[in-house]
């Protein structure tokens, strides 16, 4: 958890890779290392994910953080934690999904829209939240819950964050956000992933709502 920690701090952003095949995975993952990005998210709904998801664990061991999304069991966890994730993204709570994702020693990010449910995933065990769809109509919604949630718990916006509108996020509290196509689209290749990474990672540090 410490690296999933100190990785966010040193650039807020986790790539979602949703489509990446097993062929690619090294090649962009390199690349957006190389741009700053130090999370990396392969869904579980692309081409052989585990794959995937073993390789950037093992190519990048020590220097990123390499996680599976779209994760929506308890078994599901235990095959990505088999495959060297070291984070579990979630589009919905489920207490059982958090609580093995703890046990395996990873990093839960389960999805949250409510005070109910964000209050639902504390109970589950979780420290970190997943605000999503985080578009339309989340902001509001961040900067009021940010009084009521525990110390220690932070929030990722996902889902209609882009570089043009990250800002207000950061700046409303988000611990980071999550970016999809913006960084990869299925087909991208390694030198257009670096490039549009760079673009989110300058948008980042443009925002001036923290010292990188």
């Amino acid at each position: 958890m410490r690296l999933f920690d100190d990785a966010v701090a040193a650039m807020p952003v986790i790539a979602i890779l949703r489509g990446i095949t097993p062929d690619e995975a090294v090649e962009v993952g390199e690349a957006l290392v190389e741009a700053g990005i130090l999370v990396l998210e392969v869904p579980l709904n692309s081409p052989a994910p585990l794959a995937s998801i073993a390789r950037l664990a093992d190519a990048l061991s020590g220097r990123a953080v390499v996680g599976a999304g779209t994760v929506l069991s308890a078994h599901s966890v235990n095959e990505v934690a088999d495959a060297g994730a070291a984070l579990v993204v979630s589009p919905n709570v489920d207490a059982g999904v958090v609580q093995r994702t703890l046990a395996r020693g990873m990093v839960s990010l389960p999805g949250v829209r409510t005070p109910t449910e964000m209050f639902a995933a504390i109970d589950a065990g979780a420290t970190h939240l997943k605000l999503f769809p985080a578009e339309p109509g989340g902001l509001p919604l961040l900067q009021a819950v940010r009084a009521v949630l525990p110390d220690g718990v932070s929030v990722f916006a996902v889902g209609g964050v882009a570089a043009s509108n990250l800002g207000p996020w950061l700046a409303a509290g988000a611990a980071g956000v999550g970016i999809g196509s913006e960084i990869y689209r299925r087909g991208d290749t390694a030198g257009a992933v670096f490039e549009k990474a760079q673009a989110v990672v300058a948008a980042i540090r443009g925002a001036g709502d923290r010292t990188l």
